[in-house]
């Protein structure tokens, strides 16, 4: 056991100094403005930590979300090879993860930014604990930070080291920490309800893919539940923050961009539509859905008729000569060289009438 220990104590050392440097940080800032020793500079230290990490996270968020909409769509094909391979439950799994292999998809992809915040929020619970049980520092956190934050209090007589379970028969720490429980269980299930319920379409909402978002939603929300009247107020502050900047993200990325055939798609045709109509124009292209207005056509202009051009007599027949020579297969009579036609030419234009 101890081998691990020594393991798990060298994996975490490196995220004890990064985690307690950018707390120290904001600390800093908020200490010159509510004091170092005040609870509320050590609140908004951890809250300013949580949206650090949260923006440090948001290309993996971003990939989460591409690799969550490959999975809706893919489920058409999922299917699929369900009813061709449902008979033979090892040739099922190994094409469907040549599917999701070839189309680049993970189909855990939606614990990633939980697996990533763990290692993170491990870090954090060690140094609020080992602050609030022996007075002692973590990383970069000194032995007299650390004892300053172990009593450090907001609302009077909350202690951010102090938990549910561990409140020395606080009642004010216990009602804290109740409602910071409640918050976190709830945003941890409307995050995950919020993305079933707006950007999924309803070919996703079965199969295996489905199960696992099912799983999430309620099971999480209980292990949170569970767990959280354990953590200390320090660590809840942290955790309900980085649900709620995860419920505002997805939201943002659910209403902008969502997902094909889903109601937030449906919304923002809706919207788009809409916004076209208020600039009085004809609603374009938009989330993937073309909308054309119905035009009429402008009618066609009349073809003018060409008036004939008008010829004397000799031209008429020098062109029936031309016609009749080009038939025959013949060259056509030169009218240069015709000596009838030179003497014709040379008449005044007056002799020539005009055929009536």
């Amino acid at each position: 056991m101890s081998f691990f220990t020594d393991i798990g104590g060298f994996i975490m050392k490196p995220l004890y100094f990064l985690i307690s440097a950018v707390m120290l940080g904001l600390h800093r800032v908020f200490g010159g403005i509510f004091g170092d020793a005040s609870g509320v500079s050590w609140a908004l230290s951890i809250i300013g930590l949580t949206i650090v990490i949260r923006a440090l996270l948001i290309p993996l968020f971003v990939k989460h979300i591409k690799s969550s909409r490959n999975m809706q769509l893919l489920q058409p094909k999922v299917k699929e090879l369900q009813a061709k391979y449902g008979h033979d439950r090892e040739r099922l799994a190994q094409e469907t993860m040549n599917l999701y292999r070839e189309t680049k998809t993970n189909p855990f992809s939606s614990c990633l930014p939980l697996i990533v915040q763990m290692p993170i929020f491990i870090g954090l619970f060690r140094i609020i604990d080992q602050a609030a049980k022996n007075g002692s520092g973590r990383g970069l956190v000194t032995d007299e930070q650390a004892r300053e934050l172990r009593d450090a209090t907001i609302f009077g007589s909350v202690k951010i080291s102090e938990s549910f379970t561990n409140a020395h028969g606080n009642v004010t720490v216990q009602i804290f920490a109740g409602i910071l429980v409640l918050a976190m269980t709830a945003t941890t299930f409307l995050t995950q309800r919020q993305l079933m319920s707006k950007n999924m379409p309803a070919d996703a909402l079965s199969g295996p893919y489905a199960q696992q978002q099912k799983l999430l939603l309620y099971v999480l929300p209980v292990v949170f539940a569970v767990g959280g009247i354990a953590f200390p107020i320090g660590v809840l502050l942290y955790w309900t923050t980085s649900n709620l900047w995860t419920m505002g993200q997805q939201f943002y990325v659910i209403r902008n961009n969502p997902a094909p055939n889903t109601e937030a798609f449906r919304a923002k045709v809706a919207r788009d539509a809409e916004k076209a109509k208020r600039k009085g124009h004809s609603p374009k292209e938009s989330a993937g859905s073309t909308v054309v207005e119905d035009t009429p056509a402008p009618p066609p202009k009349p073809v003018q008729r060409q008036q004939p051009k008008k010829m004397t007599r000799d031209q008429r027949r020098r062109q029936q000569q031309q016609q009749q020579g080009g038939k025959s297969g013949g060259p056509a009579k030169d009218a240069a060289n015709d000596p009838q036609t030179d003497d014709q030419s040379n008449d005044p234009p007056s002799d020539q009438g005009e055929d009536k």
